[in-house]
């Protein structure tokens, strides 16, 4: 999920009589997959629509790509020039440096009461939110209904059963059994989903510290290593080297068995009509309590003092059916209660409802964090090893604790 910017400044204060017109950048990421359905057409019709009820206030909107809106956001406020909305993936390191509004200072209580509580939660530093929940998501294990009807096959529950089932295939000839996308693009995704599944996960909930290489840890990638990867149950591609977006299109191809994956999914596999079922990810005695939770943030910069007309404009963008509008435009879940109200009961929203119900039984990424950056990046670059010949999960866990030790130490 993904690219957007707003920047507000003031213009014409002082030079039209004491105008007291103001614009408002915001920078904002691209969802979109397409020309036709970017992310600058959902903001230009919003901004229009605001505009239009409020004299006097321009809304400017940059979106990017989500490969380039983090840097362009970070190169802005280290030139100074932050704008006052920025859309993107990550808040902490802004708020870590004073550089960001709370969002009591911006937002009316009804619309602040209306955030799903895990996501406004997630938005935290030290008790005070900074990070604004703007898009979600939740991952559900997909399976190939004609591959699994083919080889006499019904959805696992267990390890155990995901095992067995990717057995089946692989002895049906199925190219990809279970994939396992471990590669650099979203290994942290993948591996956060199979920590919890095996009741683990980065941090310790009870201790509020990185807990990397638990024994509950240890256990899941020794599995993955001993029973699944080192029995050829995971495709051609070595999983360090399989990245998230080329194991949906294998998926979507009809080359893939079982994978995590998230609504996106959904729609590729449609359009190329393969047809599939979704299940909770499997965990080691029973399906997995927990899902894995995905929030992209909005966040407001105090840097050109325009606290009163961001706090109007955000007003509006979380209104009910700007939401909803958002989230059917992309696939995605919304991050307000009244939104997934809506969304449960809609027939037009059905197939979302699986990852809806999902949503409250989520953990997101310890997002609050600033060493967070430092720890996703390490995961991305280290955790493929662990279930690769000759590989040791319990040193590579150990290795990526270090690193999380280490970033938590120089917060």
């Amino acid at each position: 999920m993904t690219a957007l910017g707003l920047t507000a400044v003031l213009g014409g204060c002082g030079l039209t009589g004491g105008s007291d017109e103001v614009t408002l950048k915001l920078v904002a990421a691209d969802y979109g997959d397409s020309a036709a359905n970017g992310s600058q057409k959902y903001w230009d019709k919003l901004a229009k629509a605001y505009e239009a009820e409020h004299p006097g206030v321009s809304i400017d909107v940059t979106v990017y790509s989500w490969n380039d809106v983090d840097a362009k956001v970070k190169a802005m406020v280290a030139a100074g020039d932050a704008p006052d909305l920025a859309q993107i993936g990550a808040y902490a390191d802004y708020a870590a440096k004073d550089l960001l509004y709370e969002v009591d200072e911006l937002l009316s209580i009804p619309v602040q009461a209306d955030f799903v509580s895990q996501l406004a939660d997630a938005g935290q530093v030290n008790g005070v939110q900074y990070g604004i929940p703007f898009a979600s998501s939740t991952r559900l294990l997909f399976y190939n209904k004609t591959l699994f009807e083919k080889a006499g096959l019904t959805p696992p529950t267990t390890w155990k059963e995901l095992a067995a089932d990717a057995e089946a295939l692989k002895a049906e000839g199925v190219k990809y059994p279970y994939a396992l996308p471990l590669g650099p693009e979203e290994a942290q995704a993948e591996t956060m989903q199979w920590l919890l599944s095996g009741g683990g996960g980065y941090t310790d909930t009870n201790l509020g510290t990185y807990s990397i290489d638990s024994t509950e840890n240890v256990a899941t990638f020794d599995w993955l290593k001993n029973d699944l990867v080192g029995k050829g149950l995971t495709g051609p591609v070595a999983p360090g080297e399989l990245n998230r977006a080329d194991a949906f299109s294998a998926f979507a191809a009809g080359d893939v068995g079982m994978l995590n994956g998230h609504p996106s999914l959904m729609h590729m596999a449609e359009k190329k009509g393969v047809k599939f079922g979704m299940v909770p990810m499997p965990g080691a005695e029973g399906p997995t309590k927990i899902s894995m939770g995905v929030a992209d943030w909005m966040m407001a910069f105090k840097q050109n003092g325009h606290a009163e007309q961001v706090g109007e404009f955000l007003d509006f963008v979380y209104d009910k059916d700007n939401v909803l509008d958002f989230s059917r435009e992309y696939d995605l879940l919304p991050v307000t209660n009244s939104a997934s109200r809506v969304m449960t009961t809609a027939k037009q929203d059905a197939d979302l409802k699986p990852f809806l119900q999902e949503l409250p039984l989520s953990e997101l990424y310890p997002v609050g964090r600033t060493s967070w950056a430092a720890v996703s990046a390490d995961v991305k670059r280290r955790i493929g090893s662990t279930v690769a010949s000759g590989g040791s999960p319990s040193a590579i866990l150990g290795q990526l604790q270090s690193t999380a030790t280490r970033a938590e130490s120089a917060e």
